[in-house]
């Protein structure tokens, strides 16, 4: 097992990366000061994991919730079935909520422990790929907007992460790739050299090696963890971590919530973003290239669908919270390795973006 820190001050907590971390009861039990217990699941993940995670809670008063499975149920009704459970159940302010599942699930359960009885305890044991990398670690929570994706939330640090390894054995293909597109922008965005990892490791990673994928979650989760110390609440380093979000958020939004995996469009709009970088003049088309190669090996989407305009897009990203006074700030490529949060761009090569890049043919051999 692996324990990385994420380093907050008084607030900071451990990610634990490992096999067979569900049925440890030692790991989970001092995180948990109370004696009253929530897991929430959904009904995909709560019949394989559900029973192992209550079992290592043996000790304490345990009730769990099952929801509904997918993006398109990440939405304040949802969010108000953990608040009927907890207030019908007399859930005190010294309970623990705890998230089984993917990133919809620990951004849906953390939002509700953020804001029930104005905060208790909350820890994470995120059961994707995504999820471990990413949507686990640091502290963002929240729902979706028929108008915006993530527009109301918190931010909200758990107790502690428990990524199982394990967990990914019964994560089908689509999924996996998800994931791995989180895993490609901590390369793009700030660690060339876990860039060139990828670029030689890629295949072991789609076909499940164990000790690629653990070190992929443990760089990830590593290089996670070092902005949100430095960046908590995202004014400055940490939005670098948005990069392809605001093109792929307006994807998953026009598309309808669930109909594209958040990942996928996350992969398709960090390929936008490096588009767009190259027309600044920031990076060559030869590293273009290399990322929609990188992509393609993962098994990740490549082109926004083409019935989403150019008039679309600007609709949806107008919404995103990155814009500042009408602007859209977009994280872009200064190279690979090096990212930047910039509205120092003209908007015309934005718009020749959004409206030639779904156009393009897909690379020879795709």
């Amino acid at each position: 097992m692996k324990t990385l820190t994420v380093a907050l001050g008084e607030r900071s907590y451990p990610i634990y990366i490992g096999n067979q971390l569900l049925t440890n009861p030692q790991l989970i039990s001092p995180h948990i000061p109370g004696q009253q217990v929530l897991i929430v699941t959904n009904v995909t993940v709560g019949p394989l994991y559900l029973d192992k995670v209550q079992t290592s809670l043996h000790t304490f008063e345990v009730q769990s919730l099952q929801l509904p499975d997918g993006e398109q149920y990440k939405n304040l009704d949802t969010l108000n079935l953990i608040y009927d459970k907890l207030l019908s159940s007399r859930f005190d302010r010294q309970c623990t909520l705890v998230a089984l599942g993917g990133g919809v699930v620990g951004d849906i359960t953390g939002f509700a422990a953020a804001t029930y009885q104005r905060g208790v305890h909350f820890v994470q044991i995120p059961t994707t790929l995504l999820a471990q990398v990413d949507s686990s670690v640091g502290g963002k929570t929240g729902v979706n907007h028929a108008l915006g994706k993530n527009m109301i939330g918190a931010f909200y640090q758990p107790r502690c992460v428990i990524a199982d390894t394990d967990t990914l054995n019964t994560l089908d293909d689509q999924q996996l790739s998800a994931g791995i597109a989180e895993v490609i922008k901590y390369g793009l965005i700030g660690d060339a050299e876990f860039y060139q990892w990828l670029e030689h490791n890629m295949e072991r990673l789609i076909h499940r090696d164990a000790h690629a994928l653990a070190y992929a979650i443990e760089r990830s989760c590593q290089d996670k963890a070092e902005v949100v110390a430095a960046d908590e609440k995202e004014s400055g380093v940490r939005a670098l971590l948005n990069l392809g979000h605001t093109f792929g958020h307006a994807i998953e939004a026009a598309m309808g919530y669930g109909s594209w995996l958040h990942g996928e469009a996350v992969a398709t709009g960090m390929l936008m973003a490096a588009d767009l970088s190259q027309r600044c003049g920031w990076i060559s088309q030869e590293e273009v290239q290399r990322l929609e190669k990188l992509l393609l090996q993962a098994r990740l989407p490549v082109r926004a669908p083409q019935q989403l305009t150019a008039e679309k897009f600007l609709e949806i990203m107008a919404v995103d919270k990155k814009v500042k006074q009408g602007r859209i700030n977009l994280v872009l490529l200064k190279e690979i390795g090096k990212a930047v949060v910039s509205g120092d761009y003209d908007p015309a090569l934005l718009r020749a973006t959004l409206e030639q890049h779904p156009k393009q043919p897909l690379m020879s051999g795709a």
